[in-house]
């Protein structure tokens, strides 16, 4: 290993690719590693690839998600404590819905209310 200081005062540190390469592993591995133990505490979850075509591909999230969490609207709307007509025009993209209304279902589908935006 070896320090350059640069004109400007700031200290640089040169070392071998392998050492830097060897680095980089390390910290691609504790990354892994604590994305499987959020996963292992309930933290975060994996999202099958279906889901998120379905969401790239502009399908109103709620109704994605609600499947995917294998809810009918009618036990979805019941957990909300919404109509079902109501979530049926939130899903259908007539309503937007109230950010309260958003928050329940959120709550509901175990999301972060980012997750239906």
């Amino acid at each position: 290993m070896q320090t350059i200081t640069t004109p400007n005062g700031e200290t640089l540190v040169v070392l071998p690719l392998r050492e830097y390469e060897n680095l980089l592993d390390k910290a691609d591995i504790a990354a892994a590693d604590k994305v499987k133990a959020d996963i292992a505490a309930g933290r975060d979850e994996l999202v099958p690839s279906e889901v998120v075509d379905q969401l790239l591909a502009g399908e109103n999230p709620v109704k994605v998600w609600r499947n995917h969490r294998g809810l009918t609207a009618r036990d979805l709307a019941a957990k909300a404590e919404i109509s079902a007509p109501y979530l049926s025009e939130i899903e259908s993209g007539k309503k937007e819905g109230s950010l309260s209304v958003m928050k329940k279902i959120a709550q509901v589908l175990d999301l972060d209310l980012d997750d239906l935006a």
